[in-house]
Order: structure tokens, then C-alpha cells, then sequence
């Protein structure tokens, strides 16, 4: 994500649970965000992925707590297997799709760093190989990575890797050890985003796993029980209210934050946007019979939502390779040709990669599924070896004074 995915039946496991709507409906907001914080329409939409890493941490929390519950454990290849073939498909086409797109058509020095990213992608390591690099987040949209939005995608995925792993040690002691732990350690992110934060440039804390890690786990910690009794005890006209409260809170923090410009959001104000964006995806849950969920129902918002992952995928891409000098568009002409064609691309990815290949695909499971995977793994790392990367630009060294 970020859980770019479709709103889970809660209460999947048991079977005793409703589709909760509103949950698309924020997803699609977030993706929206996104979209014009990239195309500088909306500074603070950035934020969209903030929303997208609680709703991640939510959803996951829930759907393997409930698993929990109905069984006693949880069966942790079964959940990797669902998440492998949820997200890896529609990442794949993208990334074979774009890196012959790019080796064929783009500057040498942007084949060069696609092709040298390529790989930690397919790792999910890109985030920690782009601040190794020392790329810096706010400076770096430019032409030159066309991968580097995927940093979020890597958090997620190291996220699912270990999450789940301490769900099952400590849901088995009740959900209360879970909340504390989800909130302790989420204060311990916050402290290591105030330690290490450079103001100057605060990429290092924005996109590291350990100084993140308090979006997902905040999203986790108000999955529990013992908050969502906390939340039922809410009239329905309350929760309606405090849903409308904090969706305008974060409707301003989306207005006025700056990455840069706006260092309170690195000593505590990501934390509070954090925990808002978790308060109002429980009461969605709580209460979706509210205004505010309704609207969040909308059947527009809620499509947005369940195209969100390869929208995501594909619109930054799409933005690098549309690019102003090569469209001669530029304002809100290049931002509709770019969200226009980056939905279709998403649109076509869902319906014909992700959607089969996650309910229809037979041999998507099992030993072949596992086989499935290796091999996509070997093509994509193939891939990386096959396209040779231009020549780094040579050094007159005579003309160096």
C-alpha cells in the first residue's frame, strides 16, 4: 500500500459478518489523494498513503484475529499464499510491462535506475535501497525513478511478513496484550521519527519501515476488541458526529501539509493523522448506517477503491513516461490525460490479471501455485539480467577545473 485491496467480509472466517462499503470508499479517497498530490494539485495528498497503511494494518488485524477466534490459529502459509496471489500478479505485468516500455523509449538515465531498482522491488526492499542511495523523497519526483513510489508497497509487504507472525504469539494470550503491544510499539515509532528526523530532509524517517511502522500498527491496534467495545458503547449520532469531526481534521491536514514545509508533521503530526484515520475506519465499521459512510459508499468512490492497488501501480509510471515535455500538456490537461489513462490500465489489470487469477486460477494454489510464484520470480529476475543498461555518461576529466 498499502491494503490497496477490496474491503474483507468481516468476520470472513465465521461467515457471520456484511461487506462494509464505506472501507472501498476511503480507499478510493486515499488513491485520489494521492493522484493529485502527484500531479500538484493537492499538497497534502501524500497523506493518502498514510490512510492506506491503517487501513492495511485494520484490515489484516481483523481478518486474522477473527481467524483467531473461529479456530484457535492461524495458518500462516495460507495467509502468505492470499497475499501473494493478491498483490504479486497485477505488480508483475506492471513491472515487465514498464521496464521493456522504459528500456525501449526512455533517457539512458532512466533505464538505468529502473533497471537497477527493478530488483529490489521484486524484493520488497525498495524502500531501504532508495535511502541507501540517499534519493530523497520530497525532491525526487522527478523523470529519473519510475519505481520509486513502490517504497509504500515495500512497508506493506515487510509489514504482512511480520505482523502476522507476532498476531499468532500473542492473540492466543487475548486481544488485550494485542492492543498494548500494537500501541507501545507505535509510540516506539514515533520516538525513532522524532530521534532521527533531519529536517532538511526528512526522507529517511518518512519512508523507513521502523519510523512508519505507528500507521499500520495504529490501523492494527483499533482492530481489537477491547477498542471496539470502547467504539460500540457510541450512539449512532455520535459516531456520526465524531465521523464527521475527524474526516474534516483530515480534510485540513490534506490542504495544508507540505512534506517539507510542514516539519510538525515528523515530530507528532503523522502519528495524530494516524490515529484519526484509524478511529474513522472503525467507525465506519461501527456505524455504517451514518452519513458519512454512506457517502463513503458512493458507487463511484467505491470502484476508485477496488481499482486502488494498480492504480497505484500504474499512475506513476504513466506520470514519468506522459511527461510534459513529450505530451506538450501541462496543468490540468497532462492530470486528466494522466489519471484518464492510468484508470484504464488499471481497469484492464484487474479484470483480466488480478481478479482471475485470485478466484478463478485453479493452479494458483497448492504446489502449482508455488510453482506459479517461483517462476514468476525467475522471469522477473531474468528480466533484470536480460536488458543491458545503457553506459553510465562518461568524465572529460581535461575539462574538470
Amino acid at each position: 500500500m498499502t491494503n490497496f485491496e477490496q474491503a474483507p467480509v468481516v468476520r470472513a472466517v465465521t461467515g457471520r459478518g456484511t461487506h462494509v462499503p464505506a472501507l472501498d470508499g476511503l480507499r478510493g479517497i486515499a488513491i485520489l489523494g494521492v493522484l493529485l498530490f502527484h500531479t500538484d494539485h493537492l499538497p497534502g495528498g501524500f497523506l493518502g498513503v498514510d490512510l492506506f497503511f491503517t487501513l492495511s494494518g485494520y484490515l489484516i488485524t481483523d481478518l486474522i484475529l477473527r481467524e483467531v477466534e473461529a479456530t484457535g490459529t492461524v495458518s500462516l502459509v495460507a495467509f502468505w499464499g492470499r497475499r501473494i496471489r493478491r498483490l504479486l500478479p497485477a505488480l508483475a505485468a506492471m513491472l515487465a510491462v514498464v521496464t521493456v516500455l522504459i528500456w525501449l523509449a526512455a533517457p539512458s538515465d532512466v533505464v538505468r535506475t529502473t533497471l537497477a531498482d527493478g530488483p529490489w522491488v521484486q524484493l520488497n526492499l525498495v524502500n531501504w535501497h532508495l535511502l541507501a542511495e540517499s534519493s530523497g523523497y520530497w525532491d525526487r519526483f522527478g523523470s529519473a525513478r519510475v519505481f520509486e513510489h513502490l517504497w509504500s508497497i515495500a512497508v506493506e509487504e515487510q509489514f504482512y511478513l511480520v505482523w502476522p507472525v507476532l498476531l499468532l504469539l500473542l492473540a492466543r494470550s487475548g486481544q488485550r496484550r494485542v492492543a498494548v503491544v500494537a500501541l507501545v510499539v507505535s509510540v516506539v515509532s514515533l520516538i525513532l521519527m522524532i530521534t532521527l528526523l533531519t529536517p532538511a530532509d526528512p526522507t529517511r524517517v518518512y519512508t523507513g519501515t521502523d519510523t512508519r511502522a505507528f500507521s499500520l500498527l495504529l490501523g492494527a491496534m483499533v482492530a481489537t476488541r477491547p477498542v471496539r467495545d470502547v467504539l460500540a458503547r457510541l450512539t449512532t449520532r455520535t459516531a456520526g458526529r465524531l465521523l464527521a469531526s475527524l474526516a474534516v481534521g483530515i480534510g485540513v491536514l490534506w490542504w495544508f501539509a507540505e512534506g517539507v514545509g510542514s516539519p510538525w508533521l515528523f515530530t507528532g503530526g503523522l502519528f495524530a493523522h494516524s490515529l484519526a484515520a484509524a478511529v474513522l475506519i472503525a467507525l465506519c465499521v461501527r456505524a455504517p448506517g451514518t452519513a458519512l459512510a454512506k457517502i463513503l459508499a458512493w458507487r463511484p468512490i467505491r470502484w476508485m477503491g477496488l481499482i486502488s492497488y494498480s492504480l497505484y501501480l500504474w499512475h506513476w509510471p504513466v506520470f514519468v513516461l506522459l511527461s510534459e515535455q513529450w505530451t506538450g500538456l501541462g496543468g490540468w490537461p497532462r492530470t486528466v490525460l494522466v489519471c484518464a489513462l492510468s484508470i484504464a490500465l488499471a481497469a484492464l489489470s484487474k479484470y483480466s490479471v488480478e481478479d482471475p487469477i485470485r478466484f478463478r486460477a485453479k493452479w494458483a494454489r497448492g504446489r502449482s501455485g508455488v510453482l506459479a510464484f517461483a517462476a514468476v520470480m525467475v522471469v522477473l529476475a531474468l528480466l533484470w539480467l536480460a536488458l543491458p543498461a545503457p553506459a553510465p555518461p562518461g568524465i572529460d576529466i581535461t575539462r574538470l577545473g
